[in-house]
């Protein structure tokens, strides 16, 4: 009996984090008679799908998406190329001040990222990458979280096995690529979520850098939603946009989720 409840409980838990989403879900589905109705209904009366038909017509979702994809894939190949890089240097070799300049950079990760935005605005500036790719990625290429989660997992690499590579004469970067970087794949596919996800879903740095309306990822180019936000009768719309937007991010965790569980619980265990 207690391991029912307890059961049920932990069911009830998990649901709680899903409601959003299929509030979202069925809300984008209804008409906006209905989604206007006081109280609201669980489930739609009537499935339409104007929503998305007016979220196509408005969004140019094609561009928009090609933007994101881009910016959060550069983004996420040069986190994790450095992180690996970074957090194997932090763990398996010994130089002055390695302690102090990890810290340092684990400090950083408590700044908030208003704090940092006018500073990084004006160097964008002044090297001329406003209104460019390369502006919106420049001061994210490396990430202190990512560095942080590597080297945690490269301290567990045995230090016999990269002194036995050594003797075999194999280099570093060999050593790091053939292995190393096999073992930390938990790590690997971990990271690749959270930077993904962090450079999809990124909002405040692109809209201070970029002003071209074709340079917009689809988070900017949801503001086209904005004048349908202003009644309830239209918020399916907006609704309908924003689901459209979060389905990459959602894939990818869905692709990697049996991964990144395992990495998770393994990190509980430390």
């Amino acid at each position: 009996m207690k391991r029912i409840a307890t059961g049920a409980a932990l069911l009830v838990a998990a649901l709680f984090p899903l409601f959003p989403l299929y509030w979202m879900v069925i809300s984008s589905l209804k008409s906006p008679e209905e989604l206007s109705r006081i109280p609201p209904s669980w489930w739609p009366e009537t499935l339409t799908f104007d929503a998305y038909s007016t979220v196509f017509d408005v969004v140019p979702f094609g561009r928009a998406f090609g933007n994101s994809l881009l910016i959060a894939g550069l983004g996420t190949l040069s986190v994790l190329v450095t992180s690996v890089a970074a957090g194997y240097a932090f763990a398996k070799y010994r130089f002055p001040g390695r302690d102090t300049l990890f810290w340092a950079l684990v400090a950083t990760m408590f700044l908030p990222a208003v704090v940092t935005l006018v500073p990084l605005y004006w160097m964008i500036s002044s090297l001329g990458l406003s209104d460019s790719y390369l502006g919106v990625l420049l001061p994210w290429l490396a990430n202190p979280f990512g560095i942080f989660l590597m080297r945690q997992f490269c301290a567990d690499v045995p230090d016999e096995l990269i002194d036995a590579a050594r003797v075999d004469g194999a280099g570093e970067a060999r050593i790091l690529v053939r292995i190393v970087l096999p073992l930390l794949r938990p790590a690997v596919v971990t990271l690749t979520v959270f930077a993904f996800v962090f450079y999809w879903n990124s909002f405040l740095w692109p809209l201070s850098v970029l002003q071209s309306d074709t340079k917009f990822p689809v988070v900017l180019s949801l503001s086209q939603l904005l004048s349908y936000a202003s009644s309830v009768r239209y918020q399916s719309v907006v609704l309908a946009g924003a689901l459209v937007a979060s389905l990459p991010t959602v894939v990818v965790f869905l692709l990697a989720q049996r991964v990144f569980i395992q990495t998770i619980a393994r990190a509980g265990e430390r």
